[in-house]
Order: C-alpha cells, then structure tokens, then sequence
C-alpha cells in the first residue's frame, strides 16, 4: 500500500479531515489531526448538516458510523416552509408522509457538534491535536517540516490541507483564489427559541423557514439543543460588513439595521434580532472559481472548503468535503496506483470536476434566492423537486 509506513498530516478537524482521519485508520495508516481549536468543545456549532445518500451518508457508512449516525440525526429537521416577508406560508412539507433512509431525496439532518463527537470518538486516543494553529510549512526530505504558532513542529510524509476556506495551506498548492460572490450572510443565534422567539418557533415547528422578500432572505433552522439559528441574507457590495456602521454587539443597532433594510418585513421576526446571542456575525460568501485547476503533488492535497469552497444554497459544502474524504482515501489505499503523485491526481482531477457541477448549482440557486421574485422563483424550483 502506498502509504504503508509513511505519516500523514491532516491540518483541520471539520466533518472532512476527521471523516478521512477514520477512514485512514481503518485501513491502519498512521493519522495525525492538527486542529487550532483548544479542545472539542471550543467552537459554536453552526446550523444543522443535511446529509446526502451519494456523499455524506456513503462516507459515514463506508466509515461504519450509519448506526451512529441514525441514532443521533434530528428527525423532522429537513421539514421547510416556504413563506413570505410577513410569514404567509406558501408551501410545506410538514404534511408529507414521513420520509426514512434508503428514500430518494431524505436528507436527514444532524447537529454539528453531533457529528463532530461521532467522529472524534471513532478515532484512535490522541489522534487530534488541539491548540494547533498551522503556520508554516516547509519541504524535508520526500516530505514536509510543519510549524504551529505555540512554537511545536511536526514532520509529515503527506500532508492533507481540511483547514476551511481560509486555508493556509492552498497557497503551496495554487495561487488561485475565490471570489465573492455579491452575497453577505447576517448570522445570529438564538437560544431557547421557545422562550426567546416564540412566535416564530411555532411556525418553524422543529424544521427550517425560508423567508423571501425582494432581493432578501430570512433563512433559519431548528437546532438540536433548542436553539434557533437564522441568516439575514443579501446582497451587498464585499465591503458592506466592515462599513456599514453598525456594532454587531449591539441588539438595538442590528434591529434597527434590520427595520431600516427589511423595512416591509413583519414584526414577528424581530425577536430573532432582539433576542440572539452577541456578536451577530457577518459571512460574505465567497466561491473558488469552476474552472479552476493546478498540477498535482506527491506529498500535498486539499479536500472541503480548501479546495473548493462555495455558497450554501445547496446544501453540498459539508457532503463535498465527505465525499473528499472517501474518495481520497480510496485513491490513496488502492492498489490500482503505482504511486502517490498518481493517486493524487486522479482523486483530484474527479474532485475539481464533481465540486465545479456543485458550486455552479449553489451559485445560480444564490441568483433565485436573491432576486426581485425570489418568492415565485423559489416555489418553482421546490415544486419541481
């Protein structure tokens, strides 16, 4: 086997480098995660992950971790309403007949902390490496020399960049960047949806809401923990976060923001605003190009948002990344490839071409969700489905 021996580095604990982490050592490769976080629990965990038969479930299955999985999804979080600015609903699925696994487009939904201590325990002791924020890196030998920013160093025979969308491990790789794509995501959470936003967790019923306007969205889902987490959403030029004048600590500035910029909205979201944790955080959405391509490396590659990241509005980010992982550890550990350099490239060469197909429909359901009849464009689009 080609990685018989050799030590790799997966920089970045997301759904991705711990999903190739466990697939590695199934196949007992020898796996190290660097991950910047101090400890598991270290970040807040964003809106739920649906999952998809051909990407995110094939990884957990081919990782044996289906049962987990199954055990732990949040039943009834893939439910959506389709509705206006003043919560009208124009179309729901709550009333459809219960969907379960091995249906055609069930996407089950899970916590991200969820799967991420799925993952982590399927591991083996001290896999992941906490508290490393990656650097530098420097080529050794047939290899790489790793530096972290508390000072420690790592040697690596194959390093695998998982470290986001931000990666400072792309730049060895390609110099070839993302664009932004005119869109700006408001995040905000808020906890005890029961208490904090009751209104809107009656209509929300557990599910997700996608409330458009002209040119502006609301998006929110149900998580696991009782919380409710939403999006403003719009566009904007790249510099409107920094600029706008608004203090992201501040309720009564970002509510006021709100009435100002959704001034025809109804009533019933500002308690989302009012009510959220602090700070609200802006997320420009940013796309790598489809057409994108650089020449592969024996001991260095890149999977999820690294290699190509993309707009939400398809749900595919996470599953990508999944996907990555599974198939890259496919390349790496079969024996059709005579060498790394080889494996590399053909597990690229797929993942450019898959990833491109998926930003490009992120991208144009980025353009509906956004424009002046986003209401009528999204109801054809779902009715379609």
């Amino acid at each position: 086997m080609l990685l018989k021996d050799k030590k790799i580095a997966i920089v970045g604990g997301g759904p991705g480098g711990l999903t190739l982490a466990r697939l590695l050592q199934l196949k007992k490769v020898e796996v190290k995660v660097y991950e910047r976080d101090k400890d598991q629990h270290a970040r807040v965990q964003g809106s739920p992950l649906d999952m998809h038969e051909k990407s995110g479930i094939a990884a957990l299955t081919k990782a044996g971790l289906i049962e987990a999985f199954q055990q732990n999804f949040m039943p009834g979080a893939d439910r959506k309403l389709i509705v206006n600015e003043h919560a009208e609903v124009f179309l729901s699925d709550h009333d459809k007949p219960e969907e379960n696994f091995g249906h055609a487009h069930f996407r089950p939904e899970i916590h991200r902390g969820t799967l991420r201590k799925i993952l982590l325990e399927s591991l083996h002791p001290n896999t992941v490496v906490w508290d490393s924020q990656f650097q530098r890196m420097e080529k050794q030998g047939e290899g790489w020399h790793l530096f972290f920013k508390d000072g420690r160093s790592a040697y690596a025979d194959l390093v695998i960049a998982a470290d986001g969308a931000n990666s400072k491990i792309r730049p060895y790789i390609t110099d070839i960047k993302p664009f932004y794509t005119g869109i700006t995501m408001l995040e905000g959470n808020v906890p005890d949806s029961t208490v904090n936003a009751p209104n809107v967790h009656k209509v929300i019923k557990g599910g997700k809401i996608m409330a458009f306007g002209k040119g502006k969205d609301l998006l929110m889902g149900q998580k696991g923990n009782g919380d409710l987490g939403f999006y403003a959403s719009m566009k904007v030029p790249e510099n409107w976060a920094a600029t706008n004048g608004t203090d992201y600590n501040n309720h009564l500035q970002v509510l006021n923001w709100f009435k100002q910029e959704y001034a025809d909205w109804s009533r019933i979201w500002h308690p989302l605003f009012e009510n959220a944790e602090k700070p609200f955080i802006p997320r420009l959405i940013y796309c790598m190009p489809v057409d994108q391509t650089w020449k592969a490396q024996p001991n260095l590659t890149m999977l999820g948002d690294a290699a190509h990241v993309m707009p939400p509005f398809a749900g595919e980010g996470a599953n990508m990344a999944m996907l990555d992982a599974l198939e890259l550890s496919e390349c790496l550990t079969d024996d059709r490839y005579q060498t790394q350099i080889e494996a590399i490239a053909a597990y690229e060469t797929n993942m450019r071409q898959r990833a491109a197909a998926a930003a490009l429909e992120s991208l144009e359901n980025g353009e509906r969700m956004h424009s002046e009849n986003a209401l009528e464009e999204m109801l054809a689009l779902f009715s379609g489905h």
